[in-house]
């Protein structure tokens, strides 16, 4: 629990902290656990404005977390609700205005907003204090809402949200919200480079390449746990893998709609040119201004080798396009792949995404695998295709990739208030 001189500290630092997050996800998940720390509150959520609803986005809670196995993490579902008053979140949006409530037991009937309790009976959680926080933009518009829920004594007793907690979120959010609106403008240039992909590729839509970050990040976080990688290096290697992991295939750009949108299967040569896309990618990212330039421009490279070597595009230099010298193969044969460690982590890890949603997803040529299949696919690829370790990893978070897969929704199918919520609001 913060005292008052840590919070004051905290505070002063935090922008600097949460500026250093480039990852829209990533920063959500840092903003809402600071948040907690700053109040010692037990749980928490973060919803999202999109259009005339909240998406609700991320959710924590200490006392469900300790009931789970070390290592797991708690499934929640994904849902949406209107910005109106009838909900809390709602009306914290709907009206720009911070709501402290007690006891969300024991609100006034005459009130326009209610607390749904489903999320407690289905859980067995009780909700008592609630502080619920706009987080609004330079022009005042709403960008998203932060709930915090059931702040806690030195005991450990729930407690109310006092005037203190209250004015302290309220800069707090200020804070939060500057860093929320620059890594939205972050993702939405990550999504304009996308858009441009898809128009010469139609798989490559925002909703792909997110799953195919989430994906990722779940099997790099519980690969690098198994090696017990520091917790900061973690922190900012999952900030650039998730964005890097976006932009796989952005070389695509680059490669012939003839190829691209072929109907048919591709020739040998066909197939060859296809396979330059992964170097375009890597050229990109050639002179790198950061890690996440680094990152990018390894992802882009690597994510179609395999372990077995059989993959590509080998050992090239993304400047020239040439083998690196001792890699040139025989004439008239496609270069040998890297295989084993000699291939990236990072590639290894989004080879697997990348392809386990090729096969649970809609295409134009195909309609989704159901999960038993796809699942199958990734494990029969264990040791040829895929690192086994990481093959082991993905089939222990399926759960979570379900999850995932449900919050990025193609862009036709968006999320849809349910009677199942299981969070509180």
């Amino acid at each position: 629990m913060l005292n008052e001189k840590q919070k004051l500290d905290t505070l002063m630092t935090l922008g600097i902290e949460l500026n250093r997050i480039h990852d829209l996800d990533i920063l959500l998940e840092r903003v809402l656990t600071r948040a907690r720390q700053f109040v010692n509150a037990d749980a928490g959520s973060i919803y999202i404005h999109e259009g005339n609803r909240l998406d609700f986005t991320y959710s924590q809670n200490d006392t469900l977390q300790k009931q789970l196995p070390a290592g797991e993490k708690l499934i929640y579902s994904t849902f949406s609700v209107p910005i109106d008053q009838t909900s809390i979140a709602g009306y914290a949006a709907a009206t720009g205005k911070m709501l402290s409530i007690p006891d969300v037991y024991k609100l006034a009937p005459t009130k326009s907003y209610h607390f749904s309790k489903k999320f407690d009976e289905a859980s067995g959680y009780v909700t008592r204090s609630m502080l619920t926080i706009p987080l609004m933009s330079s022009k005042k518009d709403v960008l998203g809402i932060l709930q915090i829920i059931n702040a806690q004594d030195q005991n450990k007793q729930i407690r109310i949200f006092s005037q203190t907690d209250e004015k302290v979120m309220l800069h707090f959010a200020g804070i939060a919200a500057v860093a929320l609106e620059r890594a939205q403008m972050t993702r939405s240039m990550i999504l304009r480079m996308i858009r441009m992909a898809e128009m010469r590729d139609p798989k490559e839509t925002g909703a792909h390449v997110n799953r195919v970050a989430g994906f990722s990040l779940e099997i790099y976080e519980h690969w690098a746990k198994r090696r017990s990688i520091d917790k900061k290096e973690i922190d900012k290697t999952r900030d650039v893998l998730r964005m890097g992991a976006m932009l796989h295939d952005v070389g695509k750009v680059a490669t012939s709609d003839l190829i691209l949108k072929k109907p048919a299967q591709l020739s040998f040569e066909e197939f060859e040119i296809m396979k330059q896309h992964t170097i375009h990618g890597a050229r990109l990212f050639s002179n790198p201004q950061s890690d996440y330039d680094e990152a990018a421009a390894i992802i882009a490279m690597n994510h179609h080798e395999k372990w077995d070597g059989t993959g590509y595009p080998g050992h090239v230099d993304p400047i020239s396009g040439k083998p690196i010298p001792g890699h040139e193969g025989r004439v008239g044969r496609p270069l040998p792949g890297k295989k084993h460690e000699e291939i990236p982590i990072l590639g290894r890890i989004v080879a697997i995404a990348d392809v386990y949603d090729a096969l649970s997803s809609k295409r134009s040529y195909k309609e989704p695998w159901d999960e038993s299949r796809s699942i199958e696919i990734i494990s029969q690829g264990s040791g040829t295709h895929f690192d086994p370790e990481l093959v082991e990893i993905f089939l222990e978070q399926i759960a979570l990739i379900r999850l995932i897969q449900a919050r990025y929704l193609e862009s036709h199918a968006e999320p849809q208030t349910t009677p199942e919520q299981l969070v509180p609001q």
